[in-house]
């Protein structure tokens, strides 16, 4: 390709213009980098601008699910609620792109649709499904781990009379579910969170449910202006302590083994992180082995499976709802809810096994199973992701040889630290497969890899280097290392997303990194301070 073919020329494009591609942009412009952010969607906001269904919020508290890289914007800015819903999160980050003047950089509505590496300038060519080019020295990808939608691939779709609509595509104008029968496909977060939004205005709602999940109450409230000004105060030593947390969240976590108490007070502390303590992924810091030790797991699933039975009235209904004894608690990801069991003590709700009876196909007028036809009028479909990788094998990545990224992961994603890819030198992902990434706060993790990623490139540019890779034996080592850490726990039996397992097709490869955040950084901070190490700069 010759230098006129290249198009637009920046030091850094970046795909994306979520928490990630924003926070990206600004760390490069910081660094006297030109930066351009490619995004597909009409705004910016990444998952936030997306899924904006009803219901939707985040299931971290919006305190610690915020940036905290500027001291003034941690004060001006003050949320509304513990777990800020998806309208206040998307002001958030349009505040931030605004008082950061970062739009000038954002091009919206350009979705990327290959990246080729040029071997002889070392330098990538970016270019979008209209055609348009760009040339960058480094390619930094920030398309988030849950941004491709499992689109619905069930028999007869296309004759169905009624509307349809996915979770990860809600229209802007909203669903008026009033007066109409409602089929509710899909029981992760986004269904959870859903269907007593659903619930309250239509005249039917009938959830399909195939795998019963764990979900723990948010506890959600208001955050009065005492509890802002507490936290405002004392916000430095809150990001020290959330950073410090194998999470990366203001979580105060119990020390013991749910073995070293007896069962009274076990139960207590179950009692307390469910209700006293304020609900949501405070659970899962109930004790400290729940997620590497069977018992003590088992003692966390029978409390959940108690609460639903004492909440639900039905008995039928709570025993369809509790998850079965083979699926271990937290080892796919935890809902947090606000009222979804007692959704179904509704008259206008019923629940429908379709483990037992499978969806069989969807008809002019509603869909069947094998228990026979249900009537509906609207059908959501909350299918989940093709998660940490769709994003990436979407677009057409290409690296030293022609090597396509898609046909270097076919038995699931290799990278260097979650970071870099062997093969696709200058290229950098946000969060990606290998790292803590979805097991995590995303925010923080997105700002640890961002500040990574910026140092690597000053490094590279102070050392006068045009080229950066991963090297292949350090790839190797790292992929092993992350797979051996999974196996210490009891994540690879939850047959997750995490695993690709809700994908037809995927590799079942367990994809995070959990030894947690300060391992994490503890390894990444040692790689940078000998010199990168496990990359070759040239």
């Amino acid at each position: 390709m010759n230098a006129t073919d290249v198009g637009q020329s920046f030091d850094v494009v970046i795909v994306g213009a979520g928490f990630a591609g924003l926070y990206q942009l600004y760390s490069a412009r910081k660094a006297g980098r030109s930066a351009r952010v490619l995004e597909a969607g009409e705004g910016v906001g990444g998952t936030w601008f997306w899924n904006r269904y009803p219901g939707a919020r985040c299931d971290v508290e919006s305190l610690d699910y915020s940036f905290s890289f500027d001291k003034d914007l941690e004060q001006e800015w003050s949320w509304t609620e513990r777990y800020a819903p998806q309208p206040e999160i998307l002001r958030y980050l349009n505040h931030v792109a605004d008082r950061y003047e970062l739009r000038r950089d954002v091009q919206l509505k350009t979705r990327v649709k290959e990246a080729s590496f040029d071997e002889r300038r070392n330098r990538w060519i970016v270019v979008t499904a209209a055609g348009e080019r760009f040339d960058a020295q480094f390619c930094v990808m920030a398309t988030g781990c849950l941004s491709i939608p499992q689109p619905p691939s069930f028999k007869g779709l296309e004759s169905f009379k009624g509307a349809w609509y996915h979770s990860a595509d809600w229209p802007t104008e909203g669903v008026d579910f009033t007066g109409k029968k409602v089929g509710l496909i899909g029981t992760g977060s986004s269904g959870v969170q859903m269907a007593p939004v659903i619930a309250e205005q239509a005249a039917h709602l009938t959830v399909f449910q195939r795998t019963a999940n764990y979900s723990v109450p948010a506890q959600n409230e208001a955050l009065d202006e005492k509890t802002l000004q507490e936290v405002k105060a004392h916000y430095p030593e809150r990001r020290a302590r959330a950073r410090e947390s194998v999470t990366g969240h203001y979580l105060i976590p119990n020390d013991q083994s749910a073995l070293q108490v007896l069962e009274e007070e076990r139960q207590k502390e179950f009692e307390f992180r469910w209700r006293g303590a304020g609900g949501g992924f405070r659970m899962l810091r109930a004790f400290n082995d729940l997620l590497i030790n069977k018992q003590s797991n088992h003692h966390a699933a029978e409390f959940v499976r108690s609460k639903i039975r004492q909440i639900v009235r039905d008995p039928k209904v709570a025993e369809l709802l509790c998850p079965k004894q083979d699926l271990p608690f937290g080892t796919k990801r935890l809902c947090v809810d606000t009222g979804y069991y007692e959704t179904f003590n509704r008259p206008n709700v019923s629940l429908v096994d379709v483990k037992a009876s499978p969806i069989e196909e969807i008809t002019p007028h509603g869909l069947r199973t094998g228990d026979g036809e249900h009537e509906l009028d609207i059908i959501v479909f909350a299918t989940g992701f093709d998660a940490m990788t769709g994003a990436l094998r979407a677009i057409d990545i290409r690296g030293v040889g022609g090597l396509a990224l898609g046909e270097k992961w076919d038995h699931g994603p290799r990278t260097y630290l979650g970071v870099a890819i062997t093969g696709f030198p200058n290229l950098f992902v946000i969060a990606g497969p290998g790292s803590p990434s979805v097991l995590s706060n995303m925010v923080h993790s997105i700002e640890m890899h961002v500040d990574w990623v910026t140092g690597l490139i000053r490094h590279a540019r102070e050392e006068r280097k045009t080229r950066v890779e991963a090297e292949g034996e350090s790839e190797d080592q790292w992929v092993k290392h992350v797979n051996e850490v999974a196996d210490r726990t009891l994540y690879p039996r939850g047959n997750s997303w995490y695993m690709g397992a809700n994908i037809p097709g995927k590799p079942r490869v367990f994809m995070p990194y959990v030894a947690g955040i300060p391992a994490y950084r503890k390894i990444i901070e040692g790689v940078a301070e000998r010199g990168y190490h496990g990359f070759l700069l040239t």
